[in-house]
C-alpha cells in the first residue's frame, strides 16, 4: 500500500511538471540562436600575457647596481654590437636583420603545368594506372585520415 502511495505521488509530481508550461518556455527560449549581430561573448577571450610582451616588459626594467642605469635592453644590443665589432659574423647579421630587415630570399619557380597523361606516356604508365593509383590513394587516406604508406 506504501509503495502504491509513493508511485502515485511520483506519477502526480511528474504529470505536474509536465503541465507546468513556464519552465518548458524558459528550456525553449534557451534554444533560440543569438539575434543577428550581438555577440554570444562580446569582450571576447581574456586576453594572457604572451612570451613578447613578458620579454618586452623585462627588457624595459633597468639592470640592478648599474651604474649607468641602463635597461636590459640597452646593456645586451651594447654587448651584440660589441661582439659584432669584434668580428662575430652571427651577431652582425642580428644586427642587419633587427635594423634593416631580413633580406628577401629568391625562389626559383616552375610554372610549366604539365598534363598528367603527357607524364605518364613518358614514364610508360598507361591512364588506367594512373588512375587506379590515384583511386588507391584516395581510399587510403580516406581510410587512415592521412595519407598511407603502401
Amino acid at each position: 500500500m506504501r509503495r502504491n502511495l509513493n508511485e502515485m505521488t511520483q506519477k502526480q509530481a511528474t504529470d505536474k511538471q509536465r503541465e507546468s508550461t513556464e519552465g518548458r518556455k524558459r528550456r525553449l527560449a534557451n534554444l533560440k540562436p543569438f539575434q543577428k549581430g550581438v555577440s554570444g561573448n562580446p569582450n571576447g577571450r581574456p586576453k594572457s600575457l604572451t612570451l613578447s610582451e613578458a620579454f618586452r616588459r623585462q627588457l624595459s626594467q633597468l639592470v640592478p647596481n648599474d651604474p649607468d642605469g641602463r635597461t636590459f635592453a640597452e646593456v645586451i644590443a651594447l654587448r651584440v654590437c660589441v661582439a659584432a665589432a669584434q668580428g662575430d659574423i652571427s651577431a652582425a647579421r642580428e644586427i642587419a636583420d633587427r635594423t634593416e630587415g631580413k633580406p628577401k630570399q629568391a625562389l626559383d619557380l616552375d610554372l610549366k603545368v604539365t598534363d598528367w597523361r603527357e607524364l605518364a606516356k613518358a614514364h610508360g604508365v598507361s591512364e588506367e594506372e594512373v588512375v587506379r593509383e590515384a583511386q588507391l590513394l584516395i581510399e587510403q587516406t580516406t581510410s587512415d585520415g592521412e595519407r598511407g604508406e603502401r
